[in-house]
């Protein structure tokens, strides 16, 4: 399966896959326990960064985004 990453309004981005491996940024693996969905966080304020444990719900993040085309500005 691909892939799949759909960004929930006024919510979590979601990640889909049957073979997803995470990582910080030293190289460490997350240990996910063979999950095919994680939920990440886009308000700030989870206490499980940076997994999504629905604190947007409670502070009032909001956000709404559509598809579109999308093009790279270009690094300078």
């Amino acid at each position: 399966m691909p892939v799949k990453i759909t960004i929930k309004n006024n919510g979590s981005l979601h990640v889909e896959s049957n073979e997803i491996e995470l990582y910080d940024q030293d190289g460490n693996k997350y240990e996910l326990n063979g999950l095919s969905l994680l939920k990440f966080c886009r308000c700030g304020r989870s206490a499980d960064m940076p997994f999504c444990d629905s604190t947007h719900k409670t502070i009032g993040f909001t956000t709404d985004c559509k598809a579109h085309a999308w093009s790279p500005k270009p690094k300078v």
